[in-house]
């Protein structure tokens, strides 16, 4: 496994994925019993854009300034997305970053941990060894944070049913290879026998490479409430032209609010190749 997030952190599909994640979260707060929160491919937790973009062995373009650098300075968000980009400059500023523009992002398992109340709980799995122990650093000595350098596809086995009887539970694969709709779809078989009403929520590229449709398919045979809210940011070329994440069993109300902040990122992040957002129903409730 070869992919390091950081040279990506702070994009387009981190402010899409973590906007959601916000939202998901707080839907789950609505209820006073705790959950536990399921993260399959964690990474490092936190992330230096500064260092992001030296890359390995030479300089990279950083996607940050077409990410959270739209959104850094600008007063007329929505409450959905003001709520992601506010935890975003607590983080960087505890992180001590005084300049005008984001140096730390932090990856979901910090977000869902400056979220998380006393009641709630965190499985971060990472396989990578590097990324991981970098995530057990940066949760030493956390409570109810547990870390696991392990294959996050493992997790659902592991994890479900917890005690608290309500789970999130986020799939963000590095989608390196074409069999990875594979391994979700056999991941997710095993966290719906295990946990038919827990909150799912995968990230996934819209690409020719690794297409979502066949899976999004089998969902609709499966029966499972879900929606997928996806934001295109470019027309032209091969690659990665946008994201999506799929929602199964959402709560309530999450449909509505990530229609919000998929209307707002495309206007927000848009490249002058008319990006666009949607929300639709794979099975409708």
């Amino acid at each position: 496994m070869n992919y390091r997030h950081a040279y990506h952190a702070g994009n387009f599909a981190d402010v899409l994925k973590h906007a959601l994640l916000v939202r998901l979260i707080r839907s789950m707060q609505r209820k006073e019993k705790g959950f536990l929160f399921v993260d399959t491919h964690a990474g490092r937790g936190l992330y230096d854009l500064e260092q992001a973009a030296l890359g390995d062995t030479q300089e990279r373009t950083p996607e940050w300034p077409d990410g959270i650098g739209r959104l850094w300075g600008r007063t007329d968000m929505p409450a959905e997305v003001a709520d992601y980009a506010d935890l975003i400059r607590a983080a960087d500023l505890g992180r001590g970053n005084l300049t005008r523009e984001p140096r730390f992002y932090p990856g979901s398992p910090r977000i869902a941990k400056a979220l998380a109340r006393p009641q709630d709980r965190l499985e971060l799995w990472e396989k990578h060894p590097e990324e991981c122990g970098a995530l057990r650093e940066e949760f030493h000595g956390e409570r109810r944070v547990s870390v696991h350098c392990a294959d996050g596809y493992g997790a659902l086995r592991a994890c479900l049913p917890p005690a608290e009887r309500r789970a999130l539970v986020l799939i963000d694969p590095p989608f390196e290879s074409a069999s990875e709709w594979d391994h979700i779809a056999s991941s997710m078989d095993e966290g719906m026998r295990r946990m038919a009403g827990a909150t799912y929520a995968v990230w996934y590229p819209i690409s020719d490479r690794v297409p979502a449709g066949a899976y999004l398919d089998s969902l609709r045979l499966a029966g499972k409430p879900s929606f997928v809210a996806d934001l295109t940011v470019s027309h032209a070329g091969p690659g990665i032209s946008g994201c999506g994440v799929l929602v199964v069993n959402p709560p309530w109300k999450a449909d509505g609010e990530a229609r919000v902040i998929v209307d707002y990122l495309a206007a927000a992040l848009d490249r002058g190749q008319q990006a666009q957002g949607s929300v639709r129903w794979i099975v409708p409730k």
